[in-house]
């Protein structure tokens, strides 16, 4: 049962599938009822198609990962500015994964079907009512993360929560360090005032949603991970620098 259902996780088909069913879905709440602002996007096309780890704050459980997938299957359609008419759904680029923790992607029906669109699932997170309890990061979901870069594009939160301006967490420098991708920070924003919590109700129509590719950063792979961290947290705009004094005190 275990092989079968990898079978079918690891399927193209069942990927392109959930791709432009739960691109259909989401594409007005992004585009029409909220208004979609993108920045960067022509940078995308450079990038080689393996070994790029995206870099993002995080704001909503799926409302940012759709998002995302949205916007690279556009690029693999030529767009550089915006989505347009989603024509790209008829043949979604699929070679995408997203870190996602493992409970949250259990949980319920609707995000069993959303991680057969490419998420690798590692266990650093849970909710329990409503508490996010923090762990460190599994050398085997290390591991999961490294071939998934092997062969895709791979998008992260590094950290690992919704919450603004925490801390970032070493495991995603330790990935850095060890297997040298590309590394593209992206800044998002008004998704938590767009929708819930999970990214799927509407709670204010009309948002400006903005998404902020940045230039690949330059690392050196010899400095320690709490170097490495840093200079990520500074590039999403996460680290104490960019918190608003309101938030602070």
């Amino acid at each position: 049962m275990s092989k079968l259902l990898n079978a079918i996780k690891e399927s193209v088909i069942v990927k392109k599938l959930v791709y432009t069913v739960v691109g259909a879905i989401s594409y007005p709440g992004l585009a029409i009822v909220n208004k979609l602002q993108i920045n960067g996007m022509e940078k995308l096309h450079k990038l080689p198609k393996k070994n790029v780890l995206f870099v993002s704050n995080h704001q909503t459980y799926f409302a940012e990962v759709i998002t995302f997938l949205h916007i690279f299957c556009a690029v693999s359609w030529r767009k550089k500015h915006k989505l347009g008419i989603p024509f790209y759904l008829l043949w979604p680029y699929t070679r995408i994964n997203f870190v996602s923790a493992e409970e949250t992607m259990k949980k319920n029906l609707m995000s069993k079907i959303f991680a057969l669109a490419g998420s690798v699932m590692i266990k650093r997170v849970w909710v329990d009512e409503s508490k996010e309890v923090r762990k460190g990061l599994d050398p085997s979901d290390t591991r999961k993360i490294e071939r998934a870069l092997n062969k895709n594009w791979v998008i992260t939160f590094p950290q690992g929560t919704t919450t603004p301006f925490v801390p970032g967490r070493k495991g995603t420098a330790f990935i850095i360090k060890y297997q040298k991708p590309i590394v593209v920070p992206i800044v998002i924003d008004g998704f938590s005032t767009a929708f819930d919590k999970k990214g799927i109700r509407f709670r204010k129509k009309g948002t400006r949603l903005s998404v902020t590719f940045k230039d690949p950063m330059q690392i050196n792979f010899d400095d320690p991970t709490e170097k490495i961290l840093q200079d990520i947290m500074d590039a999403i705009e996460q680290s104490k620098k960019y918190k608003p004094e309101s938030i602070s005190q």
